[in-house]
């Protein structure tokens, strides 16, 4: 399950990537909003795996309070998920 854990770490970064530096501008700046709405139903879904993930985990990774609230908080920043994977996934 950790393999996986990483799969959807990175795979939610690149979504939430995709969403705020492309889909978003083209939605403001082109006025098409198409991207956003096909971005955004698969990057939810993956932000949600990769919260409960990280509940299951846990105890796997042997992670105290204050970094499981860092490895949830990295989820809503820009190139979190990819830090916490070099950080505290890979080695593990």
């Amino acid at each position: 399950m950790k393999k996986i854990f990483r799969v959807i770490a990175f795979l939610e970064g690149l979504s939430y990537l995709l969403l705020l530096f492309i889909a978003t501008p083209i939605k403001y700046f082109a006025e098409d909003p198409q991207y956003v709405k096909l971005l955004g139903m698969p990057h939810g879904m993956l932000f949600i795996g990769y919260v409960i993930l990280a509940l299951l985990l846990k105890s796997s990774y042997k992670w105290n309070n204050k970094t499981f609230l860092i490895v949830l908080l990295a989820s809503i920043i820009p190139f979190g998920t990819f830090y916490i994977d070099k950080k505290y996934l890979k080695n593990a």
